[in-house]
């Protein structure tokens, strides 16, 4: 029996996701570290997400903070929040609180970095982590200097699958990898006064959907690329809104991406190696992947994790990571090869921001 249809917008993805996962028993290899204290700086939708998914494994967030003192409360009272601060300082000075999750716009997110690090506490910070490399450079510097972790939480570097496919990628099965196709293009109604396209809110498609095609292209790529040619298109306000990227490393390794923030894509991926590609569609939090084998056209599916633990996914590997799991403090470094990537983009496009001037 086929799949039923899933809705075209990204909410409606984690609505359907999360709805389907609740009565269902959560797994028992998804937080497998020591468990630590959150607290999230932001009330928005991707913070709600984080709150829902948590209550799926039975946990919550114990601490909120926001701009806006009326939906920190009421961010609080909707998932059993128990504390609610009425600065960020006083979130930072709290002894009681571990690790904080980040959720507020691109361009805000070095403030609260610095803020949070040098309190000495673990940050799992929002895509994109940063405006620039240099931003991420000053915060993985406060990490260091404070022995904490920060990590990068976009969805492609913690989703059980991508590991799953790495796994199998590094012991030879699939062979060399060679070029990497990626789409994502969302519609969003042009209006200069909405995070999408206003650039005093770090708009523009890089930082808001570029980050997963890029992410998931140097996973499965030996080295990060070298040599990137590109076009871009940018709206009235400045930011860019639709964009062709190729990208070549050393081992001679391409990726091709095609952007678009006001034209509707695919979500769709290819991975081209010598023995087969692997095609996975709708892939910043995908749990399902098909593979053609070259020799045979055979098609294979491969399935891990679900989609519906996306968010968990995320603090689970930071847990893993204060825990001592090299693997998953690593993270921050494909995190950062992507960043470069992107300062490198769109200064040769001159997107830039006012913090950046």
């Amino acid at each position: 029996m086929p799949e039923p249809e899933r809705p075209l917008d990204s909410a409606g993805f984690a609505k359907a996701a999360y709805e389907a996962a609740l009565g269902r028993e959560f797994p028992t290899d998804v937080f497998t570290a020591p468990q630590l204290r959150w607290a999230v700086i932001g009330c928005g939708v991707i913070a709600n997400q984080m709150a829902d998914s948590l209550a799926l494994a039975g946990r919550r967030i114990e601490g909120v903070a926001n701009r806006h003192a009326e939906k920190a409360r009421a961010f609080a009272a909707a998932h059993g929040v128990p504390r609610v601060y009425q600065t960020f300082e006083e979130l930072y000075a709290d002894p009681d609180i571990d690790a904080i999750y980040i959720t507020t716009p691109h361009n805000t997110h070095i403030g609260f970095l610095r803020g949070a690090l040098a309190a000495g506490k673990h940050v799992l910070c929002e895509k994109s982590i940063t405006l620039n490399s240099e931003e991420l450079d000053e915060a993985r510097e406060l990490a260091r200097a404070n022995h904490v972790v920060l990590m990068d939480a976009t969805t492609i570097l913690h989703m059980p699958l991508y590991q799953e496919l790495l796994s199998r990628a590094r012991a030879g099965e699939f062979g060399r990898m060679n070029l990497a196709q990626l789409n994502f293009g969302s519609y969003k109604p042009y209006d200069p006064a909405t995070r999408f396209y206003n650039p005093n809110l770090a708009g523009g498609a890089m930082l808001d959907i570029g980050v997963y095609a890029l992410s998931l292209a140097r996973l499965f790529m030996d080295q990060a690329p070298d040599e990137v040619v590109s076009l871009a298109n940018r709206c009235e306000t400045g930011v860019d809104v639709t964009s062709g990227i190729v990208a070549r490393n050393p081992q001679g390794q391409m990726a091709v991406l095609s952007l678009s923030l006001h034209s509707k894509q695919p979500k769709r991926a290819v991975l081209s190696f010598d023995r087969c590609y692997v095609e996975v569609m709708e892939y910043p939090r995908a749990d399902r992947a098909v593979i053609t084998w070259t020799k045979d056209g055979r098609r294979e599916e491969v399935r891990a994790g679900e989609e519906a633990y996306a968010l968990c996914y995320e603090m689970a590997d930071l847990e893993r990571a204060a825990a001592g799991d090299e693997a998953a403090a690593g993270l921050i470094d494909v995190a950062a090869d992507v960043m470069d990537l992107m300062t490198r983009l769109r200064r040769e496009w001159g997107v830039t921001y006012p913090e950046e001037l």
